[in-house]
């Protein structure tokens, strides 16, 4: 009977604890997200494993193991699931050649720099058992250029700025950036084994995956319209949630079944999802949305953080470097094709910081990327510790831009008002903007 009551008392307090944890950082104007890390952490050992080792083991091992990694598992994809169908109307038609300008200064060259860092520093060191330096690269590359919409979007909207062009910007450019970054790191899965990866492998491996998104991006949202077009339509839309969990459960089996990997093939699914015309499957949509983030996310990050050992496995000098490596990477690139794009610095820094946090992606990218043993536990501290400081860095400084009365976006010369609420919070917008 100990097996069982350990695990229920173990899950019930990490439900608690990540809870009470978004609650209180909730309540300090921080994103909920670190808040439920910091909950894990308490339970983990970090905290509980010094202060009470005996319970630590009794709560979070033997039979309790296997459970929390099914549960980590499952609110890893329904995250990615919702995270793929959010993104769908983020693009902005008129403000293209500037996302445009974005993603090639603030993703691509931050991504190739990381690429390039294990060939000017070792990462051998912090290789996982089933890593290569050809999937570690890929790691370290989308380390350094990954953006979390779901932080910078919380962000934006405690903040009451969502609704402003400065944020349509940069949830497209982080929209389009996720799909770019999870295709690059289903291909690092892919290619993460024993042994180096053969040349036919470095080939097949990118191919299977490019084909397989395309597929799911392009190919799935026009089935689906005919499935719910034909005359079986009006009976999934009376089964639209059990259809839509199926969806992502059966997209994310075929993912693993080509050594892609799981989680990816949810986010494709949910964004093949999103990308339906009609209103048809919202209350479903709205349904998944409640329970994936309001439970099972939450538990997925309380067990993140329950992994974390800051006692035994935390590498300060790696961290700091790999901090101000991965800060000042994103900050310059942004800053320079900030600059080309809106010509305005104070609009470039105010980019830097947005697309700067990596919260719930960075710790998605530390979780995949572990336990599939391309990296060891010392660098997945060190990229949520990352994800966490980079998301609080965000979050800190746009409340201070608010403060301040100072614009969070001018393009052009000659700035324009779009309205009341836009003067007050410090937007300028041109013509280009229809809300203008």
């Amino acid at each position: 009977m100990a097996g069982p009551l350990a695990m229920v008392v173990g899950v019930g307090l990490l439900v608690l604890a990540s809870r009470a944890g978004s609650a209180a950082f909730r309540r300090a104007g921080l994103p909920r997200v670190v808040g439920e890390i910091v909950g894990g952490l308490l339970l983990g050992p970090t905290v509980l494993g010094v202060a009470w080792p005996e319970a630590h083991r009794w709560l979070f091992h033997g039979p309790s193991a296997g459970v929390l990694s099914a549960l980590s598992w499952l609110g890893l994809v329904l995250l990615m699931f919702v995270s793929g169908f959010e993104i769908r109307g983020e693009f902005s038609r008129e403000d293209h050649r500037i996302a445009g300008i974005l993603l090639l200064g603030a993703t691509t060259v931050p991504f190739l720099a990381g690429v390039v860092a294990p060939l000017a520093f070792n990462f051998s060191g912090y290789l996982g058992p089933h890593g290569n330096r050809v999937s570690m690269m890929i790691v370290v590359g989308i380390a350094v250029a990954v953006t979390s919409i779901p932080v910078i979007s919380k962000i934006f909207l405690d903040l009451g700025i969502i609704d402003t062009r400065f944020a349509r910007l940069v949830l497209a450019v982080a929209a389009v950036e996720d799909i770019c970054l999870w295709v690059a790191l289903a291909v690092a899965v892919g290619l993460a084994s024993a042994a180096p990866p053969s040349a036919a492998e470095m080939v097949t491996t990118p191919a299977i995956t490019v084909a397989f998104s395309l597929l799911a991006l392009v190919g799935l949202p026009r089935v689906l319209q005919a499935l719910f077009a034909s005359p079986a339509g009006s009976a999934l839309r009376r089964a639209a949630l059990p259809f839509s969990l199926a969806l992502a459960l059966v997209a994310g089996g075929i993912a693993q079944a080509l050594g892609i990997n799981v989680v990816f093939g949810a986010f494709l699914a949910g964004a093949a999802l999103g990308a339906l015309p009609g209103e048809d499957l919202e209350p479903a949509k709205a349904r998944i949305r409640s329970a994936g983030l309001g439970l099972f996310a939450p538990l997925y990050f309380a067990i993140v953080g329950l992994k974390l050992d800051l006692v035994h496995r935390f590498d300060p000098a790696f961290f700091i470097g790999f901090l101000l490596f991965c800060t000042a990477i994103k900050t310059g690139a942004t800053l320079v094709a900030g600059r080309v794009a809106v010509r305005d610095w104070r609009s470039t820094f105010n980019l830097a910081a947005a697309l700067n946090a990596r919260g719930g992606p960075g710790i998605v990218l530390a979780t995949v990327a572990f336990d599939r043993g391309i990296i060891d536990e010392r660098f997945f501290v060190t990229l949520v510790l990352i994800a966490i400081v980079t998301s609080l860095m965000a979050g800190y400084w746009f409340r201070a831009v608010l403060s301040r009365g100072w614009e969070l976006l001018r393009v052009g010369e000659r700035p324009q008002g779009r309205d009341r609420a836009a003067r007050r919070l410090g937007v300028t917008a041109t013509a280009a903007d229809p809300a203008a």
